[in-house]
């Protein structure tokens, strides 16, 4: 890879010391002895805080990922968006364009999608995603577009959501997908798990965990114990980060 100029890419989010991007990223331009290009952690308390990042650092900034919870409040700071990043409604990749503009993406989509697709069969057509919050958004996108339905669950029921409490053996019967978009379950809280009738898995069901670290939840762990295909995020993450490094670099 060659440079000839120095590059900075960074991560956006709160309380992100345990960050997935920096690690893979660093070694990615290590590998590469892309010796201009760095990677670092922009740990932001509010998210108000981004303008002044942006201005002090506009120079070599090339490039940045969004986590939790800036996904969607980062949104209204970018001069544009890619059209599939406005239909999700949250973005997680941000490109500095030849005109100094900031263009919001979304690639965590593209990331679950590839990641889950290998596990689909015939009767999984119906899926839970646990959670409402910027991850999901990208998660139902996905969906959609593999054509499978879902329904919504958080702790606050609504016309779009059902509640963790509403979680029954039916439930369970048509809905042969679990998604946990929620951090619950992350290091260093890993005995925590989603509280959910693990009773009522099967080996007809995935069990998705967006969380990689640790590589195996509670979630997953729960799961497994009756009988489900379970997966992590780690995938997803690798997928999403490369599709963020094309899109830089396009």
């Amino acid at each position: 890879m060659a440079v000839t100029n120095k590059k900075r890419f960074g991560l956006l989010g709160k309380n992100i010391s345990y960050s997935f991007s920096k690690g893979y990223f660093t070694a990615k331009f290590e590998k590469d002895a892309a010796t201009n290009y760095s990677y670092e952690n922009f740990d932001l308390d509010e998210i108000s805080e981004f303008e002044d990042l942006i201005k002090n650092n506009h120079e070599e900034l090339a490039g940045i990922n969004v986590t939790i919870p800036y996904k969607e409040a980062v949104m209204p700071f970018l001069d544009k968006l890619s059209k599939k990043a406005k239909l999700i409604g949250a973005v997680n990749t941000i490109k500095f364009t030849k005109k100094g503009k900031l263009k919001g993406y979304n690639t965590d989509y593209y990331g679950f999608k590839k990641a889950i697709k290998p596990l689909l069969k015939s009767h999984h057509k119906r899926a839970l995603i646990l959670g409402t919050g910027g991850a999901s958004k990208g998660v139902c996108f996905a969906l959609d577009e593999l054509g499978i339905t879902y329904t919504f669950v958080s702790r606050i029921k609504n016309e779009n959501t059902i509640s963790y409490e509403d979680l029954d053996k039916d439930t369970f019967e048509s809905h042969t997908i679990v998604i946990n978009a929620t951090p619950v379950g992350t290091s260093p809280d890993i005995a925590a798990f989603p509280l959910i009738p693990y009773e009522f898995f099967t080996a007809q069901h995935i069990a998705f965990d967006l969380i990689y670290n640790p590589p195996i939840t509670q979630f997953l762990s729960k799961a497994s114990a009756k009988g489900a295909q379970t997966k992590n995020g780690y995938d997803m993450l690798v997928y999403q980060a490369e599709k963020s490094w094309e899109i830089w670099n396009k």
